[in-house]
């Protein structure tokens, strides 16, 4: 198939290049002269804007479009509208709010153009082990274009799947993204508890590493954490702080909006938000008010 892919950061290039290999005509545009000079070969060409884009593709055209949510993706979404005809197909891989995959859906829907919200895990990863892949928009859409996401996913037969309509492939990305922040956490919390047990002096790496193999705790995301312990066993030369890119916060509104309790996803988040607080008030204040009541010591600052 022939797919025009928008966005080369490192996995909108690593997703261009498996399409590629996997014989797929592949041409990709970014405003960054650099990515695309980065991924220009004989087997992947560029274009130099949108237009472009457009005008190289055979219609019906298919465009995915690997862009940060919000704005980025906005206003592209708005210059596909423009561009592209009934019949042609627009994949957002982007992690946006489903909402606005909903939003975009109907808007593209009035101009007779496709479009599949596209839920998309594996991370840099991807290029070599191939991605998970949740698809949400019209069943026939997804039909039509299936051998991309047989191409993209670990197999032809796996990682895969159309999960509803509209919007639905970006919810069930967000509540996955949601998970993974619970599981973090669960494993952060269990080796920081092994590492405070001093009287053992018990080597984390070993564990992970001990854990990956028949342990029910076993996953990806443990193999990751024997890797990054093996090169900093007390990740010392790391600063504990850890960004959320959205995805758990929509996760937990959607909670409250649903009534589903979520409290080891709701609490993974605000460890998060905790992260980056230098010396808070809430914990100042706690201090204080146990001087207050009890005579308790504090610790001046410094």
């Amino acid at each position: 198939m022939e797919i025009g892919m928008i966005g080369l950061g490192r996995m909108g290039s690593n997703m261009a290049q498996r399409l590629s290999s996997g014989g797929h005509r592949v041409i990709a545009y970014d405003k960054d002269v650099d990515a695309r000079l980065r991924i220009s070969s004989s087997e992947i060409s560029t274009a130099t804007s949108i237009s472009e884009l457009i005008a190289k593709l055979s219609p019906p055209r298919c465009v995915f479009s690997m862009l940060p949510s919000g704005e980025p993706t906005e206003n592209t979404i708005a210059l596909l509208k423009d561009g592209l005809s009934t019949g042609d197909t627009v994949l957002d891989g982007g992690n946006a709010n489903y909402k606005d995959s909903i939003r975009r859906y109907d808007l593209l829907s009035k101009h007779g153009i496709n479009f599949l919200d596209v839920g998309i895990s594996g991370g840099i990863w991807g290029l070599d082990y191939g991605y998970s892949l949740m698809i949400g928009g019209d069943k026939p859409s997804f039909t039509r274009i299936e051998p991309i996401f047989q191409t993209l996913s670990p197999t032809p037969d796996t990682g895969y799947s159309y999960v509803g309509r509209r919007g639905s492939g970006h919810f069930v990305k967000m509540v996955h993204n949601a998970i993974e922040y619970g599981m973090m956490q669960a494993y952060a919390e269990g080796f920081e508890l092994m590492d405070a047990k001093s009287e053992f002096d018990l080597d984390l790496q070993t564990i992970a590493e001990t854990w990956r193999f028949g342990s029910v705790v076993r996953s990806w995301l443990l193999d990751l954490t024997s890797e990054a312990l093996s090169g900093d066993h007390n990740l010392n030369n790391l600063e504990g702080y850890v960004e959320d890119s959205g995805e758990g916060r929509w996760a937990v509104q959607e909670s409250v909006d649903l009534a589903v309790p979520t409290p080891v996803i709701t609490l993974s988040l605000f460890e998060r938000f905790s992260s980056r607080q230098d010396n808070p008030l809430r914990q100042r204040l706690l201090a204080a008010l146990r001087k207050q009541f009890g005579g308790h010591s504090i610790r001046p600052s410094k």
